[in-house]
């Protein structure tokens, strides 16, 4: 049998898996396996600059593309804690990264040994599983086992903590005969399917959620072959968005108290049907439960079947894979048509895109200093339907989940759950890393952008090219928009006058020296007029540099965006579109004015 230490098993296994790229940042406890690494070759290892940091280009990376699993190295304390947040991120959005870290010797695990600290009991409340291995001989099993719950039923990341005296130990093992284990996930029956549809049918005005789930299973085409069999308008969740292309007719826009469209909103109120799929009602997305559910009847379908009932009892609930469940919806959908048992939604479908075509809100301002609205518009112009989009949480996040444009699945890529600011710079590299021939935009506030730009570092040592959009005005925007309702304005502003860069008045951090510094390049923009051309220039600095890009957005100090607590009573703090003009890279123009 041959023999080698645990660390070059655990690596081999990782090949067998399908790794071929790894995130992270070497340590004493973590060295074994960083030898491994080296010696087997044929994992390509990107350096980080911090432990977190890496934990999010490993999401990003398995974001991107089918399949994928990212993987994030550190060594033993607080490169794990650092991984916290990272596994709670992918957890919450149902992504598989597998955290791999270096621990201290068995012997002096509880003795307080230097940055020795149990990170299974830390790691396992945010992952679907934490192990400490204490024998070397275990080693295969658990990595074996980890790549198996990270696929099986609903995906989510695991961590494995490796102490350095296992890493080393020698054991025998046959990587040539490795097989990764059977995946598990649920699947609907014909029966279930045939009630849903049945309930559908009886419907007059239904919708389909499409929830993260269906982009996870690799399932939107069967999503929108789905609704087109059936004459049945989409919302796609924010997780979901891309699972149908903006553009199509049956795309009804996104719902929600702050990531939505009014159209989208309207049409969810109009509507007495809702078919939800691999979506967990995210409170966002709903607001007040007593509006969301009112008049409408429900049927949800997920993976995970403890997430059926849990934010509100559904009339029917099916756990299954989503592109399982897909497959029999079209199969059973094909053959009502056929026996002419569907019926026809003209009408409806004739509604919602009324709506769409009417209730806009405006993009196109001439301020200066600008509106974060026009930032939108123009990438809306410079960026097409091939575009990935990469961003975490704020009010950047939540007005360009308004105004910019998905035409493909994974191609919003989105932290949902746990919104942790710093996300977007290291995810972002993930993605792009993944997908390097593909157009990258992240999209950042100032306050999101400063977290983690260390990471810039990364992209310029590695070449890694992507175009960074900064909004900045100098403020925690989406916090001093939710102290409103507490009539305070505190700890929230970012202003400062740079003794350093006197000519920018109040906004402080010279993002262009600093990323110039770590060796990108940066375009920083103060006039609405100079946003396309920076635009167009940034996506050819990338391809030239291979380094990322950040356009800086001078925008004015206060803007309010589009939010509330109930879908039916958005507010609407900006002044709305009323002619073609002031909206001019909608989906559909404006086809009357309102009143």
């Amino acid at each position: 049998m041959p023999r080698m230490t645990a660390a070059r098993a655990a690596v081999e296994i990782l090949k067998r898996e399908g790794v071929t790229d790894a995130f992270g940042v070497p340590g004493a406890a973590i060295n074994p396996f960083y030898k491994a690494l080296e010696e087997a070759g044929g994992i390509d290892h990107t350096l980080a600059r911090h432990v977190e940091g890496a934990s999010h280009m490993a999401e990003g990376y398995t974001r991107a593309n089918p399949g994928n699993i990212g993987v994030c190295i550190g060594t033993s304390g607080p490169a794990g804690t650092d991984m916290i947040t990272g596994l709670y991120s992918a957890i919450g959005d149902s992504i598989p990264i597998l955290c791999i870290t270096g621990q201290a010797p068995t012997a002096v695990i509880h003795k307080e040994d230097f940055q020795a600290v149990d990170i299974a009991s830390i790691a396992r409340p945010v992952s679907k599983a934490a192990t400490t291995v204490l024998e070397a001989a275990q080693v295969p099993g658990v990595i074996q086992q980890a790549f198996h719950l990270m696929r099986s039923g609903r995906p989510g990341p695991v961590l494995v903590d490796l102490p350095i005296d296992v890493q080393l130990t020698e054991i025998e093992f046959d990587i040539e005969t490795y097989e990764p284990l059977p995946v598990y996930k649920p699947s609907a029956t014909r029966a279930q399917i045939a009630k849903a549809l049945t309930m559908l049918a009886a419907s007059d005005r239904p919708l389909i959620v499409a929830g993260g789930g269906v982009i996870n299973a690799d399932a939107s085409d069967l999503l929108v072959e789905f609704a087109e069999l059936t004459g049945t308008p989409v919302v796609p969740t924010l997780m979901g968005w891309g699972t149908i292309a903006d553009d199509h007719e049956l795309n009804a826009g996104m719902v929600g108290i702050q990531t939505s469209h009014r159209y989208g909103n309207e049409t969810f109120l109009a509507s007495d049907f809702v078919l939800g799929i691999g979506n967990r009602w995210a409170n966002r997305h709903t607001g007040a439960l007593d509006v969301y559910t009112a008049g409408r009847t429900f049927v949800h379908v997920d993976i995970e079947p403890t997430q059926i009932g849990k934010i509100f009892a559904p009339d029917y609930g099916i756990a299954s894979d989503a592109k399982d469940a897909l497959k029999l919806f079209v199969e059973v959908a094909k053959e009502l048509r056929a026996a002419g048992e569907l019926p026809d939604r003209t009408e409806w479908i004739a509604s919602v895109l009324e709506r769409k075509g009417s209730l806009h809100r405006r993009t196109h301002f001439d301020n200066v200093p600008m509106k974060p609205q026009r930032v939108y518009e123009e990438m809306n112009r410079a960026f097409g339907p091939d575009t990935r989009y990469v961003t975490t949480i704020g009010l950047s996040q939540i007005a360009g989940a308004q105004m910019l444009h998905v035409y493909k699945p994974r191609h919003w890529i989105n932290c949902g759950q746990a919104g942790p600011l710093g996300w977007t710079i290291p995810a972002a590299l993930g993605v792009a890393k993944a997908d390097p021939d593909t157009t990258v935009v992240a999209l950042s506030g100032d306050y999101d952008f400063q977290f983690m730009l260390e990471e810039l570092a990364v992209g310029a040592q590695h070449r890694i090219g992507y175009v960074h959009v900064l909004v900045n005005n100098a403020y925690l925007g989406l916090i001093r928009q939710a102290q409103r309702n507490l009539d305070i304005n505190f700890q929230v502003n970012l202003e400062f006058e740079n003794i350093n860069s006197p000519e920018l008045g109040v906004y402080g951090v010279d993002h262009v020296k600093v990323v110039e510094g770590l060796g990108c390049k940066a375009i920083r923009v103060t006039d609405p007029d100079q946003l396309l051309p920076a635009f167009e220039q940034a996506k050819k600095l990338a391809a030239e540099y291979r380094v990322p890009v950040v356009v800086e957005a001078i925008l004015e100090r206060i803007t309010n965006i589009s939010m509330g607590v109930r879908i039916d009573q958005v507010n609407e703090w900006e002044e709305l579109a009323t002619e073609p003009g002031h909206a001019p890279t909608e989906i559909r123009p404006l086809v009357r004015p309102i009143v």
